[in-house]
């Protein structure tokens, strides 16, 4: 397998030069001894002797931007005049909106939609409260609710900062699951503070979306709101991981040919992901699972750096009690989870590994373990990363888990459903498909959320959690 990283950062770049034959091949030149890759060359103008083009650049990352334009600079005969972050400009004035689904176009409708008319609508509600599903946006609105505590990547940046991430979960769950999904990001203090907030706004949503709330704080307010709200509320940063894990780990198991219920686990990472992981491995069949936090092996009667969390994957995981590092650990492990820190393992530690071992280094952008060495030991890889083979991206569930439970009006999510989502997810690729670097379809392969929403809508019947019998076509 050969991988190719993708450019993150790319830039616009409107230059001016003399027109005069040869002048922008010394600009593209100089943009590529540079070490950028153009992408695009638009022609503008071209008057009083100069011509004005756009050249759209793809570089490494800030830095190697601003040595680009120096580049530029330096020759003679030409001028850069503006430099755009495509990135930024994307995501001016925000990326959703909210359009209306009925027409306004005179009087007649106004009388409709707003008052009188929709007194007769809210009576009704009134009246029956079920009906809030039929007459309102509820059948179909998702709140995506962040306190900005622990932002994928960047950690506690705020509910401000964390905005822009939820707006384009939000573009997620449109495009792939008809879904609309609203970001609420809030102030908060404390899981206190969240429950409270959630369960205020839960009258205008069908399903509530907890997104990037720091451990411990999201496991309590996911375990209070599930017990007091009749609308599912997921966690997606620990059952949507712990789904989409499952879905690629039972597609890797089908490559290597090797059982679930014989495998032997190491999970790098005791937050809420690795213990979403480990709750959901288990519920599928496997027995030997070892999580390991940075004081290495959790097992049973470890007394430091323990946490109600770690107390309960001590007793359920771990049956020979193994007791040391996440390297020791990894001694004829089948399959190596990270979802922890970036870096924290030499490639050579896989050597130690199983027959065709499965790696899985999510941790994101940079994987616990370096992928272009990782590859060379490990049958199936796979990171969190889309510019690699085997993306574990959490999108291959959310939009599909969301339109099935909104379908059918589910009053609460479980692991059932959640088992549901993963195993749908891994059907979607046939066997004749599968191979070590496709284990996972791709994020726009339009056949996945169908086929996760129709096997939640059903898992959430079979477990007399839905409002309605069928799931709606």
């Amino acid at each position: 397998m050969s991988y190719r990283p993708a450019l993150p950062h790319c830039l616009t770049l409107q230059v001016r030069y003399r027109d005069q034959i040869g002048m922008l091949g010394q600009v593209t030149s100089a943009i590529g001894h540079a070490g950028g890759d153009i992408r695009g060359i638009d022609f503008l103008s071209a008057s009083r002797g100069e011509v004005t083009r756009d050249l759209t650049v793809d570089l490494r990352d800030p830095e190697h931007g601003e040595q680009v334009v120096e580049a530029l600079r330096a020759l003679r005969g030409v001028r850069v005049l503006h430099v755009a972050d495509r990135t930024m400009l994307l995501h001016s004035g925000g990326k959703i909106q909210i359009s209306p689904r009925v027409p306004l176009s005179n009087q007649h409708d106004l009388l409709m939609v707003y008052t009188p008319g929709v007194a007769r609508v809210s009576q009704a509600i009134h009246a029956r409260r079920e009906r809030v599903f039929d007459l309102t946006i509820k059948s179909n609105a998702v709140a995506i609710v962040t306190d900005g505590s622990a932002v994928l990547g960047l950690g506690n940046v705020g509910p401000h900062a964390a905005l822009p991430v939820m707006e384009g979960k939000s573009l997620l769950f449109r495009e792939f699951g008809g879904v609309d999904a609203f970001p609420l990001c809030v102030v908060a203090h404390g899981p206190d503070d969240l429950v409270s907030i959630c369960k205020a706004i839960a009258p205008t949503f069908g399903g509530i979306n907890l997104e990037d709330i720091a451990a411990p704080t999201c496991f309590e307010v996911q375990d209070r709101l599930r017990k007091e709200l009749q609308i599912p509320v997921f966690h997606d940063d620990q059952d949507g991981t712990a789904a989409v894990v499952l879905a690629a780990l039972l597609n890797a198991l089908r490559v290597v040919r090797k059982d679930v219920r014989a495998l032997k686990a190491v999970i790098s990472g005791a937050g809420a992901a690795g213990t979403a992981c480990a709750r959901m491995l288990l519920s599928a069949g496997a027995k030997n699972i070892i999580v390991c936090d940075t004081a290495g092996a959790i097992y049973r009667g470890r007394k430091k750096h323990m946490t109600p969390i770690k107390q309960w994957l001590a007793e359920r995981t771990n049956p020979d009690d193994f007791r040391g590092s996440l390297q020791r650990a990894l001694a004829d492990a089948d399959f190596f989870l990270g979802v922890s820190a970036p870096d924290i393992l030499p490639a050579r530690a896989l050597k130690k590994m199983a027959r065709k071992p499965i790696v899985f280094a999510l941790a994101n952008p940079v994987p616990e373990v370096p992928p272009e060495q990782a590859i060379r030991y490990a049958t199936v890889f796979a990171t969190g990363r889309s510019d690699y083979p085997n993306q574990i991206n959490n999108v291959l569930i959310f939009p599909g888990l969301f339109r099935g439970l909104l379908d059918c009006r589910a009053r609460q999510v479980n692991d059932r459903i959640a088992r549901a989502a993963a195993r749908a997810l891994a059907r979607v690729l046939k066997s004749s498909e599968l191979r070590p670097d496709y284990i996972v379809p791709s994020v726009f392969d339009r056949r996945v959320a169908p086929a996760v929403a129709e096997a939640v809508a059903r898992a959430a019947i079979a477990s007399g959690l839905a409002r309605t019998h069928l799931p709606r076509t």
